[in-house]
């Protein structure tokens, strides 16, 4: 480990690597685990779980909405944030999810119209909340009650879910636009799906950088570049996101460009490490970057790639490149 990383990185990242991986098998632990889920505003439903966001907090309130609408006009109050499983191969550093201490499935996979039924009934929980308070946006409310957008990013790697093509089918049946955010660790399964918008997770330009920052639980770099050689022949709109943090993967645009060569993305979202739940057990806060060196580092990877500067979000310290193929809004 380079003495930058060693710097940034705390003590406590040993532990949790030797924890990594490792789905909980007791009851009890399985049980303290998904409190703890429930706690932090997670609702289980069978292997997956809905979340409601900040920005659907926000938004409901009448107040800003997150980047992905000014990106691409996604209503933040209209957007359900879940996931199909807990699960996950890596143990990204800047990750913010509770994936330290994974929670086994209790039995096996639960089936898509079952999962999205569920889904979307703990979504409309989640608003009910929201009908009484005097600072709700009571236009935005009713909006909201019939979500438009879902969002399969919310924790682990949807991509593990073995019925992840049929919920994407399911959504796209109920009137709905899909957004799928993977590690690109399975392209067979990336290969299979056409959700409205798939990302592919892009946080090092090398093997060993992989390694360090992702933590895999195997030998998955190159099942990463095969995904990203997929995205170029891909039917659906693409995107590759890169979350950087100062002293570890902020570095070398060139790089990252030769990489994304292979992708031919849509779009590229340069996105800053945010200091925020878990990964403040990992790294130190001096590894968020300013939003200014987001911006010099995307403008370098633009030039390089041959991308435009298409928009920016300083509040999120997001950066969009876009490859002037297709329009931004999916509305």
């Amino acid at each position: 480990m380079d003495e930058t990383l060693a710097e940034l990185t705390n003590p406590i990242r040993a532990a949790s690597r030797q924890r990594r991986h490792k789905p909980i098998q007791s009851m009890d632990k399985r049980e303290t685990a998904e409190k703890a889920l429930a706690k932090q505003g997670y609702h289980l439903v069978g292997s997956g779980a809905v979340k409601p966001c900040l920005w659907l907090n926000r938004a409901m309130r009448g107040g800003e909405q997150c980047y992905k609408h000014h990106f691409y006009g996604i209503s933040s109050h209209r957007c359900v944030q879940m996931t199909p499983t807990l699960e996950c191969n890596h143990l990204c550093l800047h990750c913010w999810r509770p994936i330290d201490d994974p929670v086994s499935r209790q039995a096996g996979w639960t089936e898509p119209d079952e999962l999205l039924n569920g889904i979307l009934h703990e979504q409309q929980r989640i608003l009910s909340g929201y009908g009484g308070a005097e600072t709700t946006d009571m236009s935005r409310l009713k909006e909201a009650r019939s979500p438009k957008h879902v969002a399969v990013s919310l924790m682990g790697e949807p991509t593990l879910y073995p019925h992840l093509r049929e919920l994407i089918e399911l959504i796209s049946k109920k009137g709905m636009t899909s957004f799928v955010v993977s590690n690109g660790t399975r392209p067979e399964m990336l290969e299979r799906l056409r959700p409205t918008q798939l990302y592919i997770s892009l946080n090092a330009s090398d093997e060993a950088l992989y390694r360090r920052v992702s933590q895999p639980s195997g030998n998955l770099w190159p099942k990463v570049q095969e995904s990203l050689a997929l995205l170029r022949e891909h039917t659906c709109r693409s995107v590759v996101r890169m979350t950087l943090a100062r002293g570890l993967n902020l570095q070398s645009p060139e790089d990252y460009a030769r990489i994304l060569a292979k992708a031919e993305p849509d779009f590229v979202e340069v996105k800053a490490y945010m200091h925020l739940g878990r990964s403040r057990m990992r790294l130190n806060r001096d590894a968020m970057p300013q939003h200014t060196e987001i911006f010099d580092f995307a403008k370098l990877l633009a030039e390089a790639m041959g991308y435009e500067l298409a928009a920016e979000v300083p509040l999120s310290r997001v950066v969009l490149l876009s490859s002037g193929r297709i329009r931004r809004s999916i509305t």
